[in-house]
């Protein structure tokens, strides 16, 4: 079984326009294809530093002394870039979904496929789990995590009956979280609605959001002068936030105008949207709703 397939993996790379002697990040390491295709691109002075929380993906490490592998959150780049004397870097790569093996293996929790305990914990380390999400958060805390990150608009009915079916017993596995909420089911959405549950849930689990915001407003400190980030997306909440990061360097409302109407931002976007081939689709199904964004910092 492959760890990971790496999603529109030429086009990622192609986007940082990279530099032989050039120093990159590939925060989200996984299988480690992004990283070996920097590789490939890099000089014997190029140095090339991944992150992965996820204690399986250090099995995928790569031998090469142009190559560091940090077993830490993303959210801390800057703080462990610092710990190796890294100030700036030419570009940063990020691969926002979850990882093929992350889905495949059972225990994980993060697959609708399998029977499986309660978990989708990036970092097997966290306390937070999806078990303490649906056994002791609140009902409105339960249903805002529905309603925000699953976009499902029978959150509040959902949150609802499983805080009512957790009274008699713990919800504890996959099948059971399935049976609490079979009458949201229907037959012909029951995948689409479940992926929905899943994703509000592993979301919150990871602060997903969260983490993603604190990455992209170090953006503009890490990179050098020209430097680029190539980030792929998998769904609008991500999505979102990165469009607009790139369009005004800020996450809502709109940067302050001159008397001209003019404003500053720290990036500018390079191209437009990319998105996989039907022939990456059909190879590799999982690909379907990546989105790719590539800004240079100006």
């Amino acid at each position: 079984m492959e760890y990971h397939n790496a999603v529109l993996l030429k086009e990622t790379v192609d986007g940082l326009n990279i530099k032989p002697d050039g120093v990159y990040v590939d925060v989200t390491f996984g299988g480690g294809g992004h990283s070996r295709e920097i590789l490939s691109r890099l000089g014997a002075e190029g140095k090339l530093y991944a992150f992965d929380q996820d204690k399986d993906a250090l099995a995928n490490t790569i031998d090469d002394d142009r190559f560091v592998l940090i077993n830490e959150n993303f959210r801390y780049i800057k703080r462990f870039l610092r710990f190796y004397g890294v100030k700036e870097v030419d570009g940063v790569l990020a691969d926002f979904g979850v990882s093929s093996h992350q889905f495949d293996v059972a225990e994980r929790g993060f697959s609708t496929r399998f029977e499986a305990k309660l978990d989708m914990r990036m970092n097997q380390d966290n306390k937070l789990s999806a078990y303490e999400i649906i056994n002791d958060y609140e009902e409105e805390q339960l249903r805002d995590v529905l309603s925000k990150y699953g976009e499902l608009r029978q959150a509040p009915a959902m949150a609802r009956v499983i805080v009512s079916e957790r009274k008699s017993a713990p919800i504890e596995t996959s099948e059971q979280l399935k049976t609490v909420l079979k009458k949201f089911l229907n037959h012909r959405k029951e995948n689409k609605v479940l992926a929905q549950i899943y994703q509000a849930i592993r979301i919150e689990v990871n602060q997903e959001i969260e983490v993603l915001k604190e990455l992209l407003l170090q953006m503009p400190e890490i990179l050098k002068k020209g430097g680029r980030l190539s980030f792929i997306s998998y769904h609008s909440l991500e999505d979102r936030l990165v469009k607009r990061f790139i369009r005004n360097g800020m996450f809502e409302g709109e940067p302050e105008r001159d008397v001209f109407g003019n404003f500053e931002v720290p990036l500018k976007k390079v191209g437009g949207l990319i998105v996989p081939k039907e022939s990456e689709i059909k190879m590799n199904n999982r690909a379907r709703s990546a989105k790719l964004r590539i800004a240079e910092k100006i």
